[in-house]
């Protein structure tokens, strides 16, 4: 049970942390799988690799179905939970394409059901087979195809295209941050599209914006204005260009406490959506 623990473990994880969107349900699910593992029959793991994920996936889906009841009295926005990727073995990510790991595909996966959720994860970032994937679900072929057609209609993802999602990289959030510290608001507005988007995830223990703040000119003030007052606590706070979901995000730091993680979008290299993650309870692995 160690070696098929050390050989899936981030496997499992990254399966499981796609479902969820939830390092820490994530964590306990694998640990679950592994501790019902061992009471399992030698014959039944011949193929340990489908039993394990098959075992990660029902209970994923359980967990999906009680996250949805504790969103609806969620404070604000909900988003979720960043992920430092720095280490090669916090994620699989020899399996799994950058694009899939990115946070901008995580949030897309919050528009479906927790079935085809687990559909499009299996077959786009882990690969698997449509007989496969029906084996897993106890389903039949023809209606996983289906579930994975309706998947990428909700995700505004065509059917004949793969999927992709803009790189983003430290150059261009080091350009932003020294528009950002400068003042610049011309500049800063350059860099934004004119539909951008800001989601803010305070969950009611943080400071943080209850709707999405929408348009160029709203999100440069909401910027801008929040760097200001940043800079009233200059020596005590800092920005650090990190390694998040697959990409460069930016992490704020006040000594050794997390205050916020940010992700970015970009379209045609400007910033379309960006997502700031200020519950602590969400902080913990950035």
């Amino acid at each position: 049970m160690e070696e098929l623990y050390d050989q899936y473990r981030a496997l499992l994880f990254t399966l499981a942390y796609q479902l969820t969107g939830s390092t820490a349900d994530a964590e306990d699910a694998v640990q679950d799988v592994f501790v019902k593992a061992c009471d399992v029959h030698p014959e039944r793991l011949e193929e340990p690799k489908a039993y394990l994920c098959k075992m990660v996936t029902n209970r994923c889906l359980n967990l999906q179905k009680s996250a949805r009841k504790k969103r609806e009295m969620y404070v604000g926005p909900w988003l979720p939970e960043p992920i430092r990727t720095q280490d090669a073995d916090q994620l699989e990510t020899t399996v799994v394409r950058r694009d899939l790991l990115s946070y901008a595909m995580l949030v897309l996966l919050e528009r479906l059901s927790p079935t085809e959720r687990t559909v499009f994860v299996l077959r786009e970032a882990l690969g698997f087979d449509y007989p496969e994937i029906a084996e897993l679900l106890g389903k039949k072929e023809a209606n996983c195809r289906k579930l994975m057609s309706r998947a990428k209609s909700k995700m505004g993802i065509s059917e004949d295209e793969p999927v992709e999602v803009e790189a983003v990289e430290q150059e261009w959030v080091n350009q932003f941050l020294a528009s950002l510290e400068q003042g610049n608001v011309d500049h800063v507005m350059s860099l934004l599209t004119e539909d951008v988007m800001l989601v803010a995830d305070g969950g009611g223990k943080a400071t943080a914006y209850k709707r999405p703040v929408q348009s160029c000119d709203h999100v440069a003030r909401a910027l801008l204005d929040g760097f200001k007052s940043i800079g009233s606590y200059q020596g005590k706070l800092r920005f650090e260009a990190v390694p998040l979901n697959g990409e460069t995000g930016i992490v704020l730091r006040s000594e050794d406490e997390t205050l916020a993680a940010i992700l970015l979008q970009l379209r045609r290299g400007k910033l379309a959506k960006m997502y700031a993650v200020r519950n602590p309870d969400k902080l913990v692995w950035v």
